[in-house]
This record gives structure tokens, C-alpha cells and sequence, in this order.
């Protein structure tokens, strides 16, 4: 019945700063897909799921903190090489929490972009 996830979506605040974070830190691909929507944003694919960031001042998920907390609501990324991504972390000084060793069969990484939406990437 299902497919997977096509796509997840954030709320973020400022596109040039996003966009910085997420393509120069991250690496992430920018897709050149995106119609005009009217409002501004991005898109970046990875693998076969896509991440949209939306500009949207009246939004509010926004969570109001930059503090990585694992428990709260993120979503998850599988990386191949676990240890070349945190040296990409590290390169970038990109605060982290990293659980090599946690109630899960796989290594956990989470972080938090500008705006607070936090980020689990996984091996």
C-alpha cells in the first residue's frame, strides 16, 4: 500500500542561511524541481525522499531552541560511512550528539540545523 516517505518538510527562517547549512554543511543536492510556489524555499533530494524547506513567518513548528534533544520530534537519515560524516561534523564545528552505543541495533548522530529542527542520521 505504501511506498515510503516522499518527502519531509521544515519551517525555517532564513533560506540563505538554510540553504548554506544544509547544502555547504551537510552537502546535500539541491533539486532545481521546485516550482514557484509564491512563497520562498528549497529543495534538496536524498536518495529517493526529498527535504523541503519552507519560509512561512505565520508557521508554528518552529521549536524555539537550538538544543538537541533526541527525544523530540526529528526525522532520520541513513548515512553509508558513518565515521567520514562526523569528521564532516567535526570539520564544519557542528555541535552534536553522538550515541555510538544506545538501546538500538545502529549508531545515532543528531543534530540541529539554525532553526532548530533536529536531525538524526544513522548506520
Amino acid at each position: 500500500m505504501y511506498e515510503g516517505i516522499h518527502h519531509v518538510s521544515l519551517q525555517v527562517t532564513d533560506l540563505e542561511r538554510s540553504k548554506k547549512f544544509y547544502g555547504e554543511v551537510l552537502g546535500f543536492q539541491e533539486s532545481n524541481a521546485r516550482p514557484e510556489f509564491g512563497f520562498p524555499g528549497a529543495w534538496y533530494q536524498i536518495g529517493e525522499t526529498q527535504l523541503h524547506l519552507i519560509v512561512h513567518k505565520e508557521g508554528s513548528t518552529l521549536r524555539g531552541t537550538t538544543e538537541i534533544d533526541s527525544r523530540d520530534g526529528h526525522f532520520a537519515i541513513r548515512v553509508k560511512d558513518m565515521e567520514s560524516f562526523i569528521d564532516r561534523l567535526e570539520t564544519q564545528e557542528i555541535q552534536m550528539l553522538n550515541k555510538p552505543h544506545n538501546k538500538t541495533e545502529w549508531h545515532q548522530v543528531y543534530i540541529s540545523d539554525p532553526d532548530g529542527n533536529i536531525i538524526e542520521f544513522n548506520k
